[in-house]
């Protein structure tokens, strides 16, 4: 939106440096610096609310965790400061134009209220369950759904709708639409309806340590966004060999609202935090971080980009299942872990919080950096 004016003055009086705002990098630079200083400063001010409004973290004291009950006057539902200060630096430096806009707005916004809704049931409601499970998976399966729609049926994606690459494999593509193109819809729709429901999990078992899932969602929305440029540059995308995206570029915007969202509530949310972000923040991050890759044809790498994402997940799914595989054999259900998900293991151990937060952060930002040798490492 500020991006048009400041076009539209440029076009009528020739002002000089506004012609630099239509650079890619100029308004990836501001939309950065918005959401920001946004975060940082209206971060306190709902931190304040939510705290006059009684809106704490409802912790379960049969965790066994009792370095968590301390948390339990801290205010929650924070996620509304990373929704904001996404979405209104996205709306004023992103093309309004653009579909990618648009899309990634949506994913951002629906499951943010998904997220709200489920916090709201446990906080104000003091229903400790939440929203059931499946009211949350029909909410990321109809943006799933929508999504995949759009990306599919969208006349200027028709060229490589259903193409994806394949990490480390140098011209190697997967192509969903394997059964003909007007079947495509049938594999490649559930495709992004798996990854947006998937990603949004794992983010949300990750959000469980102070700064944990901040931190690791800004490593991950620098990676996708330096992805997002260069697949947006005929120059970059020939050079790299990779798939070249028109528009794709206004992608690296949003990446960067995202990561000054984080690090702004990152002020706030690192140990020991003021807020916590809740299911409102961690599933919207989730979902925008999924789609994102989803977009610029990269969800095959998002288990190295996301890896301490899959990780989490991945824990809690091993542990389940060897419980109640055991449970069943031997009348008594075994774990492989001290406690899922995995950061908690961590804790059990006796590891501080803060020690397994900046551990997770170098990992995953060794990930971030393997993510990027795919480019030439093929």
């Amino acid at each position: 939106m500020l991006y048009e004016l400041i076009s539209w003055l440029d076009d009528l009086y020739a002002i000089p440096g506004f012609g630099a705002f239509d650079f890619i990098t100029t308004r990836t630079a501001f939309a950065a610096a918005t959401a920001l200083i946004f975060s940082l400063i209206i971060g306190k001010k709902i931190i304040l609310w939510l705290k006059k409004m009684q809106l704490k973290e409802v912790i379960r004291e049969d965790l066994g965790l009792q370095t968590h009950l301390k948390k339990s006057d801290t205010p929650t539902m924070g996620g509304v400061i990373i929704i904001f200060a996404m979405i209104i630096p996205a709306i004023l430096w992103m093309n309004i134009y653009s579909i990618y806009t648009w899309m990634i707005i949506f994913v951002v916004l629906v499951l943010g209220i998904v997220g709200f809704i489920d916090d709201y049931i446990k906080v104000v409601k003091r229903n400790k369950s939440g929203l059931h499970g499946w009211f949350k998976v029909i909410g990321q399966v109809s943006v799933g759904i929508v999504l995949g729609t759009v990306l599919y049926f969208y006349p200027g994606f028709q060229e490589f709708n259903t193409i994806t690459t394949v990490p480390f494999l140098k011209e190697v593509h997967i192509d969903y639409a394997f059964l003909g193109q007007e079947y495509g819809w049938l594999i490649y729709i559930p495709v992004v309806v798996f990854i947006i429901t998937a990603v949004s999990n794992s983010a949300n078992l990750t959000d469980g340590l102070d700064g944990l899932l901040s931190g690791t969602s800004a490593i991950a929305g620098v990676i996708l966004g330096i992805f997002a440029y260069v697949s947006g540059r005929v120059d970059f995308s020939s050079f790299l060999n990779i798939m070249y995206l028109s528009g794709s570029g206004e992608l690296t915007i949003f990446a960067a609202s995202l990561v000054g969202a984080c690090l702004g509530f990152l002020w706030y949310n690192s140990y020991p935090a003021a807020v916590f972000m809740g299911d409102t923040g961690s599933l919207a991050l989730g979902g925008a971080l999924g789609a994102l890759a989803i977009m610029i044809h990269k969800e095959l790498l998002l288990p190295i980009i996301c890896g301490i994402f899959m990780v989490e997940a991945a824990s809690v799914i091993i542990q389940t299942t060897w419980f109640k595989y055991t449970r069943k054999k031997y009348g008594e259900g075994r774990r492989v872990f001290l406690m899922t998900p995995i950061h908690h293991h961590f804790e059990k151990q006796g590891w501080a919080e803060s020690k397994i937060v900046v551990r997770f952060w170098i990992i995953a930002i060794l990930l971030g950096i393997l993510s990027l040798l795919t480019l030439k490492l093929r």
